[in-house]
Parts: structure tokens; sequence; C-alpha cells
């Protein structure tokens, strides 16, 4: 149980790659958002690496600025001000622009019960490219199969989180996008109770960092997390339809053959996985 006293303590952490243009404007609104939230608030930007001076424009703004030497991607930098951060509540968003800081507040209140609580981008001015929506669908249903139930947003870059919790999976937290992704997943394999509020995405200032071969390096982290934390859940379908091709070749005799033989292998391997994984997740709960 969290001391009284950290529920209203939050630290505000930024990761930021270039993104000096919008950067006073967000922070502005954000010191804004959290002098009325009620909740005892520091601010701290995380200069990845920046060249365009976004490290100056943070501390012109008066909040912590933390100086990455290189650029080490945004989840090695959302571990840097983690771990940098002096409260347990972490509350995460980007620098630019696309979370507005007015969504701030309905996440701070949804924070009592719950271990995470994610900004989800299903307000009434989402602004997601027309392109990049069946990738996301399709990335947001595999991910619902492997967690079990509905993911409303499965890398939403606003969220609050337990510190604690989030430590507990450290070494299973990427250095790059994905980092949102692997928390959203490792949390729900778990069993901690996740919350979502519903926000709105706005046009991003300057030029978006993601990438159309982002794809299926998200689709390999959620196969890998599936293997991880919810074997059976890919194994044991996979099986079934290796044992379903072998047997519709054989015209429909069940008979040992190769197929039947690999179909076993993946079922017996995801039951030895999924009891490792459930020893693992016993010892993170």
């Amino acid at each position: 149980m969290m001391p009284e006293a950290s529920r209203s303590e939050v630290s505000v952490v930024i990761p930021a790659f270039n993104e000096a243009s919008g950067l006073a404007r967000q922070l502005h609104e954000l010191a804004s958002v959290m002098c009325q939230s009620g909740w005892r608030f520091e601010t701290l930007v995380v200069d990845d690496g920046s060249t365009d001076g976004t490290a100056e424009v943070a501390e012109d703004c008066g909040v912590r600025v933390l100086r990455l030497p290189v650029n080490g991607g945004y989840g090695n930098a959302l571990k840097a001000g983690i771990t940098a951060a002096s409260y347990d509540w972490i509350l995460i968003t980007d620098a630019d622009g696309t979370y507005p800081p007015q969504a701030i507040p309905g996440l701070l209140e949804r924070a009592a019960g719950v271990d995470m609580v994610v900004g989800a981008r299903i307000g009434s001015r989402v602004h997601v490219p027309q392109v990049r929506k069946p990738a996301k669908w399709l990335l947001r249903q595999y991910a619902g199969i492997v967690a079990m139930q509905r993911i409303p947003d499965l890398n939403s870059g606003m969220r609050l989180m337990r510190r604690p919790l989030v430590r507990r999976f450290w070494k299973l937290l990427p250095a790059g996008f994905s980092f949102t992704t692997t928390i959203t997943l490792a949390m729900l394999a778990a069993g901690h109770p996740v919350a979502y509020v519903k926000i709105d995405y706005l046009p991003r200032i300057g030029k978006s960092k993601i990438r159309a071969t982002d794809f299926f390096r998200f689709a390999r982290l959620i196969t890998s997390m599936a293997v991880r934390l919810r074997p059976l859940r890919l194994l044991f379908p996979a099986g079934l339809l290796i044992l379903a091709a072998s047997m519709a070749a054989k015209g429909g005799a069940v008979c040992l053959t190769a197929g039947s033989c690999a179909a076993a292998t993946f079922w017996v391997a995801g039951l030895l996985l999924e009891r490792k994984a459930r020893l693992e997740r016993t010892s993170t709960s």
C-alpha cells in the first residue's frame, strides 16, 4: 500500500529529443494545470541528446532538466527520468504538443485504487494519420488477445504509473518507443489494476519520429511478451493449427506424424512456459 502522502505527489517526466520549437508552450500549459491540481509536483525534462537547444528552452522555463549526452531512445530517456524522479507517482507525457495538459487532472483523479492510469486516445479530437490506423488497430487486437482483455490504447505516451511497480519490470522495458507497449502488457499480465481515461490527441509540433517499419517491431515485441507472460495464449492455438493442418493432409486421420508431434511440442512448451510465467508474475506481485 502506498503511503498516504505520496498519493498526492507526482513527478512529471517528459522525454524530449529536438523539441525546442514547441516545448515552452507545453511546459507553461503543464505548469498552469498542475498548480491547480492540488498535487505536489515536479517537472523533469529529459533532454535525449538534442542538438536544437531543447535543454536550454526547458531550463528557461524553470523546470528540472536531465541532460543525456547522446540520443539513446524514448524508453532510455524515460528510464533515466523515472530513476531521477523525486516522487513515487510518475506521470509521463510528450514534448511535442500531442497530449493536452488539460487531460492530466482526469488521470490524477482516477489514481485511487489502481497501479496505472492510461490516457486512452479515444476522445472527441484524435488526430491520427489515416495510414497508421489499420496497423494500430491490428496491434491493439493482438495485444488484447495476449492480455485476455480489451485494451483501449496500447501505447499511449500519457499515463500515470506507480514507480515501484515500473521498477519491477525494469529489465523488460526497452530503450525505444516500445516502452509504453511493454509496460502495458506487463502490468496487465501480472494482474495489476489499470484504468483508462479518455483524452484527445492533437497534431504534433515538429516532425514525427515514428516510422512505418515500427509496426513490425511492435508486432515482434507483443509476440515476445506473449511467449514470456502468456505463452498458452500463443502456443496452444499455434499447435492446434498445426494439428488441424496435419489431419487435413492425412484425410482426417489422427496418426503420429511430424505435424502432430510438432503440435504436441507446442502444447508442452506452452504448459511449461505458462508455469514459469505464473511463478514470475507471483514473484512480482
